[in-house]
């Protein structure tokens, strides 16, 4: 589990640590774009069943021979098995690798959403308990896809959930999973992929819609950008998750503008550094002062637009 343990600073790290410290949690939720997320709940999952214990894949014992995808005879990827969401084609749910107390749900090749069968069958599978004594634990990749009924049968399972038990979610975005599952769940974000950029061509939708406002700072308003903030209105823990990925782009979005710079041959300004450390106080306030999401977005927005304005960003896409 590489991706666990690189990185003191990885958001991943809160994975291992709970196994590490014996404080794994009935339910996790790990978003982000890209394949990181699901990556990540795989190698956890795999983790939690390891005869180690310490928030690794040891790859030497029993359990983790069985959670490999590869052929362990033949060392090529094992192939996998076809899920269907109604069930008929095939099955609702996999194991993963062989292993009988690992389990892995997403969408089928023709299913346009995670059903409620697929969310009830694995709920039946949980609640029988593990079969080798020790933990149960089930992956849902591409968790945004669950219908409103998945998700609320899931629920159930997560109000009471059955002991040495554990759910690990992996979603594009938060605000896609209904806020009481979020409760419940161990919230685990990872920052936009910086090697494929901002601008990546599959970068989600209010990725690309921050950048653009971030890109046209200089030839908008005040007026404009308190217009933009407005959609940071509403119930808070939805706002919140949403002004935390307007911090992450904003945080991005300022490091490539920086890079530019750089790669020009130019000093970075006083003020384009001072820029990034206000938005970590802006993310602290957002988390430990319960400051209003609105008037985060609100601050955030006019003060990268002083930077741009005092000339601390030197971007062609500025007007």
């Amino acid at each position: 589990m590489d991706q666990l343990a690189h990185g003191e600073n990885s958001p991943a790290k809160i994975l291992y640590r709970s196994i590490q410290n014996n404080r794994v949690h009935s339910a996790y939720l790990l978003t982000g774009s890209g394949d990181l997320p699901w990556m990540t709940a795989l190698g956890f999952a795999r983790a939690l069943v390891c005869e180690r214990s310490d928030g690794s894949v040891c790859d030497a014992c029993n359990a983790c021979h069985r959670s490999r995808a590869t052929d362990a005879d033949a060392g090529v990827a094992a192939a996998e098995i076809i899920l269907d969401g109604k069930g008929k084609r095939g099955p609702t749910y996999r194991h993963i690798g062989d292993h009988p107390d690992l389990f892995w749900v997403e969408r089928g090749p023709d299913d346009t959403r995670i059903s409620i069968l697929q969310a009830r069958d694995l709920q039946n599978a949980l609640r029988l308990g593990a079969n080798e004594g020790g933990r149960s634990v089930a992956v849902i990749a591409g968790a945004e896809w669950m219908t409103n009924n998945a998700q609320n049968a899931l629920l159930r399972l997560l109000e009471e959930p059955p002991p040495q038990t554990t759910l690990v979610l992996a979603a594009s975005r938060a605000s896609a999973i209904i806020a009481t599952i979020r409760s419940r769940s161990v919230r685990v974000r990872f920052p936009a992929d910086s090697d494929a950029g901002l601008r990546a061509s599959d970068a989600l939708e209010s990725v690309a819609q921050i950048v653009d406002t971030l890109d046209h700072l200089g030839s908008q308003s005040v007026g404009d950008l308190l217009d933009f903030a407005e959609q940071y209105r509403g119930g808070r823990a939805v706002a919140a998750e949403s002004v935390t990925e307007l911090i992450d782009v904003s945080a991005q979005w300022l490091c490539e503008e920086v890079k530019e710079l750089v790669a020009e041959g130019e000093e970075p300004a006083t003020q384009a550094l001072d820029a990034h450390h206000s938005l970590q106080q802006l993310r602290r306030d957002l988390i430990s002062r319960n400051a209003n999401p609105q008037m985060v977005a609100e601050r955030l927005l006019l003060g990268l637009r002083d930077v741009v304005a005092a000339g601390a960003i030197r971007s062609a896409r500025v007007a």
